[in-house]
């Protein structure tokens, strides 16, 4: 047993020892409190957990940072409502390792296959008080939680392949210029119009269990609310709630409902703004192009400050992967990711990289590891050295 597992099963075994506390409230001075890095930001990764995203090991904690040379500040791994449970054992292994966990909580049944629409965890279901129960008893034990931790709630809601999406209710108003594709400023300043001052017949109203009512981007927002009210009404006030899209909305070149701000449901629902930053991650696929870092952060990072001007912004996804094609360098796009991310984008202030392996349908693999070539190794080796990179958590004094 390395001196690692050691302290962590200590760990373990105190916090089985601690008394309960009485009732599911929580005061706000009872738990550590995440500081935001006034200078550089964290550093973190999913650390390929099996296919449910949750076999959290502390073997592949060591693993990951002995690869990397860095410990992590941030580990994510995911939470499915399928499994009806707080994920206690990888939250406690998590904090005992030093990190602060982040939870994908994603409102979706096995076998979890993307791009088939609403299972059982319908938003729709959840506004109608179907799954009440399981929101509490999952509150009542993240309120236990002697620390903050992340939730990222029904992550990037702006594509098409997460069943909570807007395109699987009602989508939303159709595009006032079906035949004209918006870029940049222009699309920016629409969004903007469009969000502010919509068309009230937009949207239908009526009954929530109708799919003939459902209301596209405002159905996401509603069940975002009415979620996060009910698990701060259990006494889980520790949590840092941390909105997702991806960096591009897909199907593209919407006006206004299916970008991010469309999703966004307010400031007081929201701690941390983040993003699924990914370049190319499939060998074979026609659509899936190489492209630069900074393509794919520049233009979505203006959009989240625009969304909200203070909250601070995390990668909470970043990731390439390895390609076999001329001219695609996975070791040159992360060196260059890593520079550019502590020079250019001041609210960055958290980087969670998705080290994971898959083999895909046709037969290839996607290979996202920061060890799929030694190039890749070495440029994130060298990356996260740089001071700016925090390895672990700094908690505010109580």
């Amino acid at each position: 047993m390395t001196l690692m597992a050691a302290l962590i099963r200590c760990f373990l075994i105190a916090s089985l020892l601690l008394p309960a506390a009485s009732g599911t409230a929580v005061s706000t001075n009872l738990f550590q409190q995440l500081q935001i890095p006034e200078q550089g930001a964290y550093t973190g990764a999913y650390v390929d957990f099996g296919d449910g995203e949750d076999h959290v090991s502390l073997e592949a904690l060591e693993k990951f940072e002995g690869l990397t040379g860095k410990p992590m500040a941030i580990v994510a791994f995911g939470s499915f409502w399928g499994r009806q449970s707080f994920p206690t054992e990888q939250v406690d292994l998590v904090r005992a390792y030093g990190a602060v966990p982040l939870l994908f909580w994603s409102p979706w049944d096995s076998p979890f296959d993307e791009k088939r629409g609403p299972d059982k965890f319908a938003l729709t279901e959840i506004l109608a008080g179907k799954w009440d129960a399981y929101i509490d008893t999952w509150a009542d034990a993240a309120a236990k939680v002697p620390s903050q931790f992340f939730v990222s709630f029904a992550c990037e809601m702006n594509g098409t392949w997460f069943p909570w999406s807007g395109w699987f209710y009602g989508k939303g108003p159709p595009d006032p210029h079906p035949d004209r594709k918006l870029t940049g400023n222009e699309l920016s300043q629409a969004t903007k119009e469009d969000i502010l001052h919509p068309d009230e017949n937009w949207f239908g109203k009526g009954d929530i269990k109708n799919p003939a009512t459902w209301e596209g981007p405002e159905t996401f927002k509603k069940a975002w609310r009415y979620v996060v009210n009910r698990v701060r009404a259990r006494g889980a006030t520790n949590i840092l709630w941390v909105f997702q899209p991806n960096n591009y909305s897909d199907p593209p070149g919407y006006i206004s409902w299916n970008q991010p701000a469309a999703y966004y449901p307010g400031p007081e629902y929201v701690d941390w703004l983040g993003l699924s930053v990914y370049g190319k991650q499939t060998m074979n696929s026609e659509d899936d192009k190489w492209c630069g870092f900074d393509k794919l952060l520049e233009w979505p990072y203006v959009e989240m400050t625009r969304i909200d001007p203070v909250k601070p912004i995390m990668l909470a996804e970043w990731g390439v992967t390895e390609s076999h094609t001329p001219g695609e360098d996975k070791g040159a796009w992360i060196a260059s990711a890593f520079a550019q991310m502590s020079t250019r984008y001041p609210r960055l202030k958290a980087a969670v990289f998705w080290h994971e392996r898959w083999a895909n349908d046709d037969g290839s693999y996607s290979n996202l590891r920061v060890n799929s070539s030694r190039a890749s190794l070495k440029a994130y080796q060298e990356g996260v050295a740089n001071p700016f990179w925090l390895g672990r958590p700094l908690w505010k004094a109580p």
